[in-house]
């Protein structure tokens, strides 16, 4: 058996803020016990074995719970004995164990089994099957936008983008359901159903509306790899009255953002800019030693003494407790003032990286748009290779340089300063007339702006509770109620 540790997204997620109203999400990040001596991501460990080695239901059950009771970060939480046989599933014995934590707003579904297989592939190079766009929701009004595409694939290739709606779903003209139908009949669920499986070849029918007008097209989901920067608005420099502001958009914590991130930044070095926009509104989280890179880069006027970041276990697996220390890169840049989109669905290892600067810049670094998800803990990996089983365990949980790390209700409420604005998907993204970038600018140059609400980080609790309950709130990035591993790290990703 083998363990990974990990910081990465679970569930349902931001708003589309432009269509009005508000979101959240859940959110990731992974690691790798101390002890390890392995790379991340493929570092591993051997936890104590369990006696099961089948792959019937009952053994699988029996080895979650087995590593729930020794690895799990809240384990006076977990029942003393829970029979597994009312359970039709490993994820709704997992659910059942899980059940305290989460109503204590710890654990939000975020320990949970997936695929090593699948897994290993997205976190290795974003490789996923689908058209190839981020979907957003607007269920009081029947709607459905596109949130942004991705290069090489069939959404793009197609002139499907960012604040392109979608009317109609069909598998042909002649089968074309309105979007406003199967949300009122179905749900987000029965969109994700309309869309189709998440499997190479699977063709469907849009009617879509965008600034060229209505118009049919036929798209079949294919094969890509997610580029972590976007070639087109991913990394660049912005005019502000004279002043030159580096921009850089990640989608994901993954393998792939490393030489992205690094020709970012050293771009920006190059350049001699201080200010910095560092765009994570839908990021949902990814691998921790992205997260740390992301750091290093941005920490060229860091001390190597300087704590990035602690992590912990529970009490009797401190011996995996570690320290990361800044480690300035040669691309890295020396910020003076970093202005930090997020949203409902910025969460963990986004998260991490916002709440690393608190202690350094103080006022100096700001949350931009809306409150974030709230996810300070993370996940390890425990794998059951025969059975193709990977369970995500919360097992450690994040703190900055000046120990904080409980900001379960978002990072709105601990930034120590923050302006509100919109995801308006009607500009590009990166685009200095875009909302969100705007104000980052105006905050950047110490132009006045509204704070982000505190409190409104703990609504977004009510967006994951879609899984179990059918419940769902009113807009948001579409995320289906299993997602595949790229839809946990990158939600509304179709």
């Amino acid at each position: 058996m083998k363990t990974s540790r990990f910081l990465c997204l679970l569930s349902i997620t931001s708003l589309l803020a432009a269509c009005g109203g508000g979101g959240g999400s859940g959110g990731g990040f992974t690691a790798t016990p101390a002890s390890t001596p392995t790379p991340s991501p493929a570092a591993t460990t051997t936890p104590t074995p369990t006696a099961s080695t089948g792959c019937t239901l009952r053994e699988r059950q029996t080895w979650a719970a087995a590593q729930l009771n020794e690895w799990y970060l809240f384990p006076d939480t977990l029942p003393a004995s829970l029979d597994p046989s009312p359970y039709a599933s490993v994820d709704a014995y997992i659910d059942a164990l899980t059940a305290t934590a989460r109503a204590q707003n710890k654990d939000r579904y975020f320990t949970y089994l997936t695929s090593i297989a699948a897994e290993n592939a997205y976190y290795a190079s974003g490789s996923s099957a689908g058209y190839g766009f981020r979907l957003g929701y607007d269920s009081a009004a029947g709607r459905i936008f596109v949130a942004e595409s991705f290069e090489n694939t069939p959404a793009l290739t197609a002139g499907i983008d960012r604040g392109t709606e979608i009317v109609a779903i069909g598998t042909s003209a002649a089968s074309l359901r309105t979007v406003s139908a199967i949300l009122a009949a179905e749900g987000t669920d029965g969109v994700t159903n309309a869309l189709g499986p998440s499997t190479t070849g699977t063709t469907r029918t849009l009617r879509v509306t965008d600034a060229a007008g209505t118009r049919t097209v036929t798209i079949a989901k294919a094969e890509y790899a997610l580029t972590p920067v976007s070639s087109r608005y991913g990394a660049r420099i912005l005019d502000d009255g004279g002043t030159k502001i580096g921009y850089v958009n990640l989608r994901s914590f993954i393998e792939t953002a490393d030489p992205a991130l690094r020709s970012a930044f050293a771009q920006f070095r190059a350049a001699g800019v201080t200010k910095l926009i560092v765009d994570l509104r839908y990021n949902g989280g990814g691998l921790i030693s992205i997260a740390e890179l992301m750091g290093d880069l941005l920490g060229g006027n860091r001390s190597t003494s300087d704590v990035f970041d602690y992590v912990t276990f529970r009490p009797e697996k401190s011996a995996e407790n570690t320290t990361r220390y800044f480690r300035p890169q040669a691309e890295s840049v020396s910020p003076i003032k970093i202005a930090f989109i997020g949203t409902g669905g910025t969460a963990s290892a986004s998260e991490l990286v916002m709440n690393a600067f608190i202690p350094y810049l103080h006022a100096n670094a700001a949350l931009i748009g809306a409150n974030t998800y709230g996810k300070p803990v993370g996940q390890i990996a425990l794998d059951r290779t025969p059975c193709d089983d990977r369970l995500r365990v919360i097992a450690l949980a994040v703190q900055n340089s000046a120990r904080q790390g409980a900001y379960y209700n978002g990072l709105a409420g601990t930034m120590e300063a923050s302006c509100r604005a919109v995801d308006d998907i009607s500009h590009p993204l990166g685009d200095p007339a875009e909302a969100s970038t705007r104000v980052a600018l105006d905050y950047l140059a110490g132009r006045s702006c509204t704070a982000i609400s505190a409190s409104t980080g703990a609504a977004t609790a009510s967006s994951e509770r879609v899984r179990l309950t059918g419940s769902q709130p009113e807009q948001g990035l579409l995320v289906p109620s299993q997602p595949t591993p790229m839809q946990r790290e990158v939600p509304g990703a179709y």
